[in-house]
């Protein structure tokens, strides 16, 4: 028997139910917080309703702990990038936009499109990604009292020297606890081993790899998984009048893309793959900037390839003649 429907329009404190049966929405509000989570359970119960697909959108962290309650209370959970959300709203012509109407387009999406499962990540890449995001908080916490120091007035620069001082530390600190967090988890340390057999990957790619990713298994294939992080080029042409530069779909993680961007440059001087892959595009006259995002995919490829195989990088079968 199909799960009856749940979509959830999530926020930081509440959030907002529409349960599909048979064509009939019936809306809810709880608190985002486990007692909400409780009252969701005796709200689905008096319905009827033993075990539901739930979908909300993948947005920051609010919908973590409720995903994962969901999923180990039976349900089945799909986390959907928003945007196929908005576009799916847009095919149905909607206008009106509020917290209840978007949990009834959810829902709607969730029965038309039926998503696939998502599945929490184990605790310790849900450990590793907790310090890696935090570590990038940190270096844009650097970068912004960097950019402070170099116009503050004589008065405030000591203060905010102090400030970078402190956050070096602490950028040591965290920099430190991934590289244990790793080697204590053998699978972590091997996944890692391999990644950084990839000429232009280096510990904090890799890191941010393990824990953006996930595991890797999870995608069908290696254009799935440049997909996930909006590195799939999209083109514009029309007819004989339409014929636009091919860019970035960007629908998808900016986190990861915006980490691959210096492991990119990085690839370009290093990796004879690569080098090699970017000659063949500087000979099709290809704009440089188009040249760093195919970079940037192939790495993705390249990772996908190491960690699915379990086998080092190896230039002669990554494409290299």
């Amino acid at each position: 028997m199909e799960p009856a429907i749940l979509g959830i329009d999530i926020a930081k404190r509440k959030f907002d139910v529409a349960l599909l049966i048979a064509d009939k929405m019936t809306v809810g509000k709880f608190d985002n917080t486990p007692k909400g989570f409780a009252n969701l359970e005796e709200w689905l119960v008096k319905y009827g309703v033993e075990r539901v697909h739930a979908c909300l959108e993948a947005t920051g962290t609010y919908g973590d702990a409720l995903a994962e309650h969901l999923y180990h209370a039976g349900h089945v959970v799909s986390l959907v990038n928003p945007a196929r959300i908005k576009g799916f709203g847009q095919s149905e012509l909607s206008r009106t936009k509020t917290d209840r109407t978007d949990a009834q387009l959810i829902a709607r999406f969730c029965s038309a499109m039926k998503p696939e499962p998502w599945q929490p990540l184990t605790p310790e890449v849900k450990e590793l990604r907790a310090l890696v995001r935090r570590l990038d908080e940190l270096k844009s916490m650097h970068t912004q009292e960097t950019n402070r120091l170099e116009s503050a007035d004589a008065v405030v620069r000591p203060s905010i020297q102090d400030m970078i001082d402190h956050i070096d530390v602490r950028i040591l600190q965290v920099t430190r606890q991934i590289r244990d967090h790793i080697d204590r988890h053998p699978d972590l340390r091997g996944k890692r081993d391999l990644l950084e057999t990839i000429p232009g990957i280096g510990p904090g790619t890799s890191a941010m790899i393990l824990a953006e990713f996930g595991d890797v298994s999870r995608f069908q294939d290696a254009g799935q998984m440049a997909s996930f992080c909006g590195l799939t080029p999209r083109q514009r042409q029309s007819g004989t009048s339409v014929r636009g530069r091919s860019m970035l779909s960007k629908t998808g993680s900016s986190r990861i893309r915006h980490a691959l961007y210096m492991p990119a440059l990085s690839a370009i001087r290093y990796n004879p793959v690569i080098r090699a892959f970017r000659a063949r595009l500087l000979a099709n006259g290809k704009h440089k900037m188009v040249i760093v995002g195919a970079v940037m995919r192939k790495l993705v490829y390249l990772a996908y390839g190491v960690l699915k195989s379990g086998r080092p990088f190896d230039p002669t079968l990554a494409g290299l003649a």
